[in-house]
């Protein structure tokens, strides 16, 4: 490309107490141009994100727009400089509309003094904002009643409203299915023809081939490299963010069929008119495909006893069970890791041990108290199997990264000896060498014999993991896929209703 880049970072530097968070890294931005910034947890990304973003400031280096110098001071400096982030994390107003989240702070307004707020230019103009990212809404939706697809395009939309050049979009895919993936990439895409500059914060390497012209990759906070387009190879990129090769080929597992998990015709609430019937073996990985409502989540709640069924059996070994409420699943062992880790997986505020001993307290406590040094050993010995890197078992689970936290809640489950784990989204927003381990840790339970229900809308994942894909669209089974057959095309098929 030709001319001044729309940003440069010259030698980046930032220190945190007690880390080097950033160690002299460079970045180039043209305007049109899509780059992806690629690294585990911890190199980097976010810091040097929140840089441009006027989050935080360099403690040396060189930030540049249309190739003059500048000091982004705050948000309000980014956006004048037209930088806009779209964090993983959305924060929509729920209790706004769409318009109201779009222009907030910004709504146009009528009768002079009065300076009341003129809807109908409101809408007007949101809708005009909502046409150019394929959001087919009314700007009057509320933000509540919006998918998280739906939420991350107001997002973009809100981006375009304030006239953004470059766009900073993190993990924007994190929570969609592939239907809804597609379609933010269709937006990237029109956005880059239209000159705006995009950073692509991924870890689902797929996408960055997907959308990405070009990509910059961070390791241990310094520059690892930079891949051109035709270098965007799953080994090149692996290569570059860990430094060493990470084998993530499907290894089949050793499943015996007739001896494990069975539900048969069980019926959630949401979609009491279909009946779901299935068999995990022992030792088996069975992914379960499909889009954002098709009732995976809430079957697996239902599994669970969150929410109990409205009708159905649920049997393990042969033997039937009766789940009414958590407590009864856990006592079958049958153990659930929820697809929000943070919210209901965890309780961040208090330390790993803490989290990690609390389903099974029980076999800590001696007449009301808590037996220390028995508590901690155990906790102890399961982390270290699961190899959870902190600094001491003592450390709250909020300071932990998104791998190192799905770890520990897959280690309190790991303590009572599990033999069914349903995983819901089990590496969401987890980097790919965190990814690995996870993969592994899942394979060495099917190996012990444990039956495993992984629920995931990472298509890499699911043909990666899976000895069979279950495939469920609006509430019902379309198809059960075996391992030899399994293509993201079929899976596809099944997942939008299309018969097998």
């Amino acid at each position: 490309m030709t001319g001044a880049p729309l940003l440069q970072l010259r030698a980046i530097q930032k220190r945190f107490p007690g880390v080097h968070a950033l160690r002299g890294v460079h970045l180039d931005l043209h305007a049109g141009e899509v780059v992806a910034l690629l690294g585990e947890n911890g190199a980097g990304k976010s810091t040097l994100m929140k840089i441009i973003g006027g989050v935080e400031q360099p403690d040396s280096g060189e930030v540049l727009v249309d190739g003059a110098p500048v000091v982004v001071r705050d948000v309000d400096t980014a956006t004048a400089l037209g930088i806009a982030f779209i964090h993983q994390e959305l924060n929509p107003l729920d209790n706004l509309d769409v318009a109201g989240n779009v222009l907030l702070g910004r709504e146009p307004t009528q009768w002079g003094a009065l300076r009341l707020i003129d809807r109908v230019r409101m809408r007007e103009t949101v809708r005009a904002y909502l046409d150019q990212v394929g959001l087919e809404v009314s700007p009057d939706t509320p933000m509540a009643a919006l998918s998280i697809a739906g939420q991350q395009l107001v997002e973009v939309a809100k981006a375009l409203s304030l006239d953004a050049r470059l766009i900073i979009m993190d993990e924007p895919t994190s929570s969609l299915t592939l239907v809804e993936t597609g379609r933010l990439h269709e937006v990237v895409r029109s956005l880059r023809e239209r000159g705006v500059g995009i950073i692509y914060i991924t870890h689902r390497l797929g996408e960055v081939r997907a959308v990405a012209d070009r990509a910059v990759v961070l390791r241990d906070g310094a520059n690892a490299g930079t891949l051109a387009r035709d270098q965007l190879t799953h080994d090149n990129m692996i290569g570059l963010m860990v430094g060493r090769d990470l084998d993530l080929e499907h290894e089949t597992t050793r499943a015996q069929r007739g001896s494990g998990f069975r539900i048969e015709g069980l019926r959630t609430r949401r979609y009491p008119q279909h009946a779901v019937s299935f068999a995990v073996g022992r030792g088996e990985i069975l992914g379960m495909a499909g889009l954002v409502g098709a009732g995976r989540s809430e079957l697996a709640r239902a599994i669970f006893g969150i929410e109990p069924p409205i009708a159905g059996t649920v049997s393990l070994h042969g033997q039937p069970l009766r789940i009414s409420k958590p407590e009864d699943a856990i006592r079958h062992g049958i153990c659930l890791v929820p697809e929000d880790r943070r919210l209901s997986g965890l309780v961040v505020d208090l330390s790993i041990r803490e989290n990690v001993s609390l389903p099974a307290l029980g076999r800590y406590t001696r007449y009301g108290l808590i037996a220390a040094a028995q508590e901690r050993q155990a906790v102890a010995a399961v982390c270290d199997q699961l190899q959870v890197r902190a600094p001491s078992i003592e450390v709250r689970a909020a300071t932990l990264s998104g791998g190192n936290q799905q770890k520990v809640v897959l280690a309190k489950w790991l303590a009572l000896g599990p033999k069914v784990l349903v995983v819901d989204e089990p590496t969401r927003g987890i980097d790919v060498g965190a990814k690995a381990e996870i993969y592994r840790l899942l394979r060495g339970l099917a190996g012990e014999g444990v039956s495993i229900l992984m629920i995931s809308s990472d298509m890499e994942e699911i043909l990666q993991v899976s000895d069979r894909v279950a495939v469920m669209h609006e509430g019902r089974l379309t198809g059960i896929v075996e391992r030899a057959e399994c293509t993201e095309q079929r899976i596809m098929a099944l997942a939008v209703g299309q018969p097998p």
